[in-house]
């Protein structure tokens, strides 16, 4: 009975460093060294892909492909390590007192996510704004924070609402504003197949809600291109 090739096969029979002994930089990913704990998760979705390559209808062990498995398995584990990170932990980090209490703004935050329901990419900018009460944030942490929620199987609606929500708990400002701007490849390279549509999602909280004049400022300063 012939033996079914399995991923640490194909490694070993390739002159591939196997997984049990990888290190940085095996191939074009380039990774921290990975524990046994990674290696393990890493092996297991390469399995997965390994069977998905086969019933596409390709032959997985070609020259071409044998690295595929890994590579994929590795790039997904990149693609959603905001599963891996607090976001909320990376605030705290930088919270300072000060009497600030006009809008701060950082918009054209650049954002890579993949949707949970085709697994497919969407990508866009996002603008985040609060009004402190009596604290700040370092301004790189709130595009740390787009980045750890974007970098998980999502729909855009609610990492729109991510974004507001772990900046109001904690900084409790009065009052967040996020808008997404975006465009999904599920609705272009497959599906209806429209190529210029561009999704826009906003979430918003205090001040942002309640006061017209302050949303009104707001969307006309991300819209603002001078």
């Amino acid at each position: 009975m012939k033996h079914a090739k399995t991923p640490s096969d194909i490694l070993e029979n390739n002159n591939i460093t196997s997984y049990s002994s990888f290190t940085a930089c095996a191939d074009d990913e380039c990774f921290d060294t990975m524990d046994s704990t990674e290696n393990r998760i890493v092996e297991q979705l390469s399995g997965a892909v390994t069977t998905l390559l086969e019933g596409l209808g390709e032959d997985p062990y070609r020259e071409g492909l044998v690295k595929t498995p890994e590579r994929v398995a590795k790039s997904l584990r990149f693609l959603t390590k905001g599963y891996r990170q607090n976001p909320e932990e990376l605030l705290r980090k930088a919270v300072f007192t000060e009497s600030y209490d006009e809008m701060v703004l950082v918009k054209d935050i650049e954002l890579f996510s993949m949707c949970e329901h085709h697994m497919l990419p969407f990508f866009g900018k996002a603008h985040v704004a609060y009004i402190p009460d009596g604290k700040i944030v370092g301004l790189s942490k709130i595009a740390r924070v787009v980045e750890v929620y974007a970098r998980r199987l999502q729909v855009q609606e609610r990492l729109t609402q991510q974004i507001r929500d772990a900046i109001v708990d904690v900084l409790n400002p009065k009052g967040v504003g996020v808008v997404i701007e975006a465009k999904h490849m599920c609705m272009v390279m497959r599906g209806v197949e429209k190529q210029n549509s561009t999704t826009t999602t906003s979430a918003m909280s205090g001040e942002f809600l309640s006061s017209e004049s302050t949303r009104s400022e707001f969307l006309r300063l991300i819209h603002n291109r001078s």
